[in-house]
C-alpha cells in the first residue's frame, strides 16, 4: 500500500513532526514517553518505573517540557507529567506494535 503524500500539507506540519521525532530520538525520553502514554506520573514514579536516575531524568524531563510534548501539573510539592497530544500516544502505539510484536 502506497500513500500519496500531500507535500504542502507535510510542509505545514513539518516543524511539529520534527519536534515529536526529536523527542523520540533518545532512549531515555522514549522510555519516559512510553510510560506516560499509559498514565500521568509524578517524577518519583517516572524514576522508579524507568530506572533513569537523577540528574539524567531531570535533564530529559526538561527537554520534553521545552519541546512542549508533555503537560505538567503541580499538586503540592509533586509535579505530574502527561503527554500533551493524543497523536503522540498514537505514534508510540504504532512503534510498539511494529517493534515489540512479541509483547502484543
Amino acid at each position: 500500500m502506497q500513500t500519496e503524500f500531500q507535500i504542502e500539507e507535510m510542509r505545514n506540519s513539518a516543524d511539529t513532526v520534527v519536534i515529536i521525532l526529536k523527542s523520540l530520538a533518545n532512549t531515555d525520553r522514549l522510555l519516559i514517553l512510553c510510560h506516560l502514554a499509559q498514565e500521568e506520573l509524578n517524577v518519583s514514579q517516572i524514576e522508579e518505573r524507568t530506572q533513569i536516575t537523577q540528574p539524567t531524568l531531570s535533564q530529559q524531563l526538561m527537554m520534553l517540557r521545552k519541546s512542549e510534548v508533555v503537560h505538567t501539573r503541580r499538586a503540592g510539592k509533586q509535579i505530574f507529567y502527561s503527554i500533551k497530544d493524543q497523536k503522540l500516544i498514537e505514534v508510540l502505539d504504532t512503534l510498539y506494535r511494529l517493534y515489540c510484536p512479541n509483547l502484543i
